[in-house]
């Protein structure tokens, strides 16, 4: 057994160098105008979109981990926190220059995108502020809210009340706020182990990307297939068999995920002039996320941890899914798979939501609130004992 150990160390070095110069080869050809023409016309827009961000963000990651010991943009292990040692952040850095990158490369310049791109993008450099230098939570929410303000007054906002009486638009208004909000703090409240957020997010692209091509919103599949390359780019640096992570999201990536994610499920349609299952896909593909934060919100405020918002807002602890998850399991990686089979379990519903009736879509959400409540009440056993 001694002597396979310097095997070991050998043989992950030689795969990285390959896979890194596959990645190379393959960015580099999709460079090339006549493979770009080939695929949109023989194969699909798809296909090149994700290929492309999917080697992108391989290849710029290595760079962006660099840059981040450069600069001393680290993640040091603390009391509150389950990794053991530094690690560079900026990971976020690359996942945001790979999805902007695919749509921008092939033209899918729709005004919406754009729009969504902007104030994710303003977002993301308040994030990397915060990740470098270090922020209030407070100044971080005002940020957001502004840039979900953008977003609404430039058409994005959910339509689930009548938009022309104004406490119709004033209920859609703060609905947006509170979806957004929630799904961008989310994300990131559960980048808490190595893989997970990035892995949830290219779960949820995945979704919204089967949906969006369900419902003939081919551009709004593009995007979604985009992220998805972007996540799965990142991944094999985040998540490794064996050995921790190489570098993190940091919140500049982990709150561009949500940001985006949450944007794109409010501009698309998921469903053929029914509201209730329109509402209820992108519900079931983004349930994981609401439920932690649901969950961990009022138990917070139930158990006296938190007594107002800026409590809310600035409380750390150890008792959000992946860490009731683990105490359940004793093993990490066991946990981020756990939970990405249960983000996959809720997506397969919105699926079969494309031809279904009103109340097929509520059924499948109260089967995802069950599912969820079965989830809980192991946890909460794990935990006690």
């Amino acid at each position: 057994r001694g002597r396979e150990a310097p095997r070991m160390r050998t043989t992950a070095p030689m795969i990285f160098y390959m896979s890194y110069a596959a990645s190379m080869t393959v960015f580099i050809t999709l460079l090339l105008p006549e493979m770009r023409q080939y695929f949109f016309g023989q194969v699909g827009r798809w296909l090149y979109i994700f290929l492309f961000a999917l080697s992108l963000s391989y290849l710029i990651t290595p760079p962006m981990r660099w840059l981040a010991k450069r600069l001393a943009i680290l993640d040091i292990p603390e009391a509150r926190k389950i990794h053991e040692r530094t690690t560079p952040l900026l990971g976020g850095v690359a996942i945001i220059i790979a999805f902007s990158a695919a749509p921008l490369a092939n033209m899918v310049l729709e005004r919406e995108i754009m729009i969504i791109l902007y104030a994710g993008g303003a977002v993301a450099v308040v994030s990397l502020i915060d990740d470098w230098k270090g922020l209030r939570a407070r100044a971080k929410l005002v940020i957001q809210i502004l840039a979900v303000a953008f977003l609404i007054g430039n058409g994005i906002i959910l339509n689930l009340f009548p938009i022309k009486v104004w406490w119709g638009y004033g209920l859609n208004m703060i609905l947006t706020l509170l979806w957004i909000i929630g799904i961008t703090n989310a994300m990131n409240f559960i980048d808490g182990m190595d893989g997970l957020a990035a892995g949830l997010g290219g779960i949820i692209s995945l979704f919204l990307a089967i949906v969006a091509f369900q419902t003939n919103q081919h551009i709004l599949g593009w995007i979604a297939l985009a992220m998805l390359g972007s996540c799965l780019g990142f991944l094999p640096y985040n998540f490794r068999p064996t050995r921790p992570a190489l570098i993190f999201l940091g919140d500049t990536g982990s709150i561009f995920l949500g940001f985006i994610l949450a944007s794109l499920a409010i501009v698309g349609e998921w469903a053929d002039n029914n509201p209730i299952v329109s509402f209820s896909a992108p519900v079931l593909i983004f349930w994981v996320l609401i439920f932690d934060m649901t969950y961990i919100t009022v138990e917070r405020i139930l158990t006296g941890k938190v007594k107002n918002v800026k409590q809310w807002l600035e409380y750390v602890g150890k008792d959000h899914l992946h860490h009731r998850t683990y105490a359940l399991l004793g093993d990490r990686r066991k946990a981020v798979l756990f939970i990405y089979l249960l983000s996959i379990t809720l997506g397969l519903s919105a699926i079969a939501l494309r031809y279904a009736r009103p109340v097929d879509g509520i059924l499948l959400v109260i089967q995802a609130f069950l599912i969820t409540v079965v989830v809980s009440i192991l946890d909460y056993s794990g935990r006690n004992r």
